[in-house]
């Protein structure tokens, strides 16, 4: 007997996108995104060459209960149809996420409702099981701009990190070459562009901790490399032609991918291992975008045998949905929060995991 219909409303604001959104099961348990709103920020940071916390923050507190308004609109559906309130309670920038947490509290109190915090990464890894349907447990591959990890994803809650990076995430990278280039932000989109154009194999740019065993990347000593031979160019030719930028954008490209391909191939050894019933490979985050990035893991998973899931490009990045989704799931196995929701800067998905980006008096970061 399939578990009785919910229908959640979620909020995400723990970067620089305001989300607000409606989700609800249908009759057979697969999720069904009523609306899903995202404000994004691009144009009020793109003077500053990245995301401006303070800045981020004042915007989500103006524009995250305009984002509720319209999901409810465009969903068609009451406050009081709603069965809970779901809400991005970390990790992310606080400010961020305290608007989103503030808001979210409000309206279950005033509406009588269950309020549920969701981990941010949570959200990402389980949008597969919303889109494709996917059964536990499967392999993803967290690829954003703050985080990059390969999650055994067992439940709802609970997960097993088997690597991540160990310095900069690859959208930061690709954020920081993208400067590096003059190219617009955000970097992602702006670099693959320019590397359509370019030729991958010009410049012999390193692939990190290919040689360490394990599933651990580092993508910041890629990002001087690119400074490095930026640098040498100007020198010698006294500027920067199109052709450099694009074949700069190219070899770097090709090398976050032959990181990320090869240490999928090694996760997926993990993964296998544990024999499950139907093995999958899923892909989720603001980088999953990159087309170069999908086509090689596509690849990789077809090697072996295992079927790849890569979520449409409007939930790959970050969106109210995924967190609606998440805390659906989480309600249907019991985990309503009892007590008072705080908001956390940090908040690893495998807290038994070592810390992957330092720690400190808070904790580890990721």
């Amino acid at each position: 007997m399939p578990p009785a219909p919910l229908t959640i409303l979620g909020l995400e604001s723990s970067c620089d996108d305001t989300g607000a959104a409606v989700v609800r099961t249908e009759a057979d348990g697969r999720g069904q995104v009523l609306s899903n709103v995202v404000i994004g920020q691009d144009a009020l940071h793109a003077a500053f060459g990245g995301v401006v916390p303070e800045i981020a923050a004042r915007a989500h507190a103006e524009k995250i209960d305009l984002a509720v308004e319209r999901a409810l609109a465009d969903a068609e559906v009451p406050l009081s149809a709603v069965d809970a309130v779901a809400v991005t309670a970390g990790p992310g920038l606080i400010g961020g996420v305290l608007s989103g947490v503030m808001c979210a509290k409000g309206l279950a109190a005033g509406a009588g409702l269950p309020l549920i915090g969701v981990n941010h990464l949570a959200g990402h890894a389980l949008t597969p099981r919303l889109t494709d349907g996917l059964d536990f447990p499967y392999l993803m591959l967290l690829v954003s701009g703050g985080h990059c990890q390969f999650l055994l994803v067992h439940a709802a809650d609970r997960f097993t990190r088997l690597g991540g990076t160990i310095d900069d995430a690859p959208g930061e990278a690709f954020d920081k070459v993208a400067r590096l280039l003059g190219l617009s932000q955000p970097g992602g989109p702006a670099v693959e562009a320019a590397a359509r154009m370019g030729d991958a194999t010009r410049f012999a740019l390193p692939r990190p901790l290919l040689n360490r065993p394990g599933c651990d990347m580092s993508f910041s000593g890629l990002k001087t490399a690119v400074l490095r031979a930026r640098d040498q160019l100007i020198a010698a030719q006294g500027g920067l032609y199109p052709r450099d930028v694009a074949d700069l954008s190219a070899s770097f490209q090709a090398a976050v991918a032959d990181v990320l391909a090869e240490k999928t191939r090694r996760a997926l050894d993990d993964y296998l291992g544990l024999s499950p019933d139907l093995p999958a490979l899923a892909v989720a985050g603001g980088v999953a975008a990159n087309g170069m990035l999908r086509a090689r893991l596509t690849d990789v998973a077809d090697a072996r045998g295992v079927r790849f899931v890569a979520p449409p490009l409007r939930l790959c990045t970050d969106n109210a949905a995924m967190i609606a989704w998440a805390g659906l799931e989480l309600m249907r196995a019991g985990h309503v929060d009892p007590g008072p929701l705080t908001a956390r800067p940090r908040w690893p998905l495998d807290p038994n995991g070592p810390a992957m980006l330092g720690g400190g008096k808070k904790g580890p970061k990721a």
